[in-house]
């Protein structure tokens, strides 16, 4: 078990900078030490685990996995995660990525909140997937030394974050709430509205227009 988070490098180029200068411009403190944090947990998973990735493209995507959330890359009828993987590729494209990279990027930001799916995908996919988990819902808790929790949080502090966290998610898709159904960000709608309409799968069954 890594105890120490001096022995866990953050990959640093000039498309690193890039990419962290634009979580600056266009996040805020929340989003960049929540980024950080889903990083450093992912890299400290995946070395663990002793799995081959992409250290760089791990860095990348866990900056802009929550910039889906954000004025600036927030569409008006897309999942915010789809908006957060539209928008790495094309901050990669600029730096000519093979297109095999560009949709392993793609994959790991659509896919970091869809349960049961992105953890049997590729290792930058899951990575970026169990970082966010340890993060926000504490998942795989015990694989993480206490040291290492605590390095972490005092580099990239928490503050409120399991209260300010769900606000940020709320603020970020509450125009176009129907991009929720289907997904654990419905529950983020009911909390917020309870009374909100939300589509129901059997429903759209029964209102298919099949005769039977």
């Amino acid at each position: 078990m890594i105890t120490n988070i001096n022995d866990i490098k953050v990959p640093d180029s000039k498309i690193i900078q890039n990419a962290q200068e634009i979580v600056k411009e266009y996040g805020n403190e929340l989003i960049w030490n929540h980024s950080n944090r889903v990083y450093l947990f992912g890299e400290i998973k995946g070395q663990q685990d002793k799995l081959n990735y992409d250290k760089e493209l791990l860095y990348i995507t866990a900056l802009f996995h929550d910039l889906g959330l954000t004025e600036q890359y927030s569409s008006d009828d897309l999942r915010f995660e789809v908006d957060g993987a539209n928008a790495v590729r094309q901050f990669l494209e600029a730096y000519n990525y093979n297109n095999q990279d560009l949709q392993l990027a793609w994959d790991s930001i659509a896919l970091h909140t869809t349960l049961g799916v992105a953890e049997h995908k590729e290792s930058n996919v899951a990575l970026l997937y169990h970082g966010v988990g340890m993060d926000v819902m504490g998942n795989n808790w015990d694989q993480y030394a206490d040291d290492i929790r605590k390095a972490i949080i005092t580099k990239f502090p928490r503050g409120n974050f399991k209260n300010d966290v769900i606000q940020s998610f709320y603020d970020g898709f509450k125009h176009k709430p129907e991009t929720t159904f289907g997904n654990i960000k419905s529950d983020v709608i009911k909390y917020f509205e309870p009374e909100y309409p939300q589509n129901n799968f059997c429903s759209c069954i029964l209102r298919s227009k099949w005769d039977s």
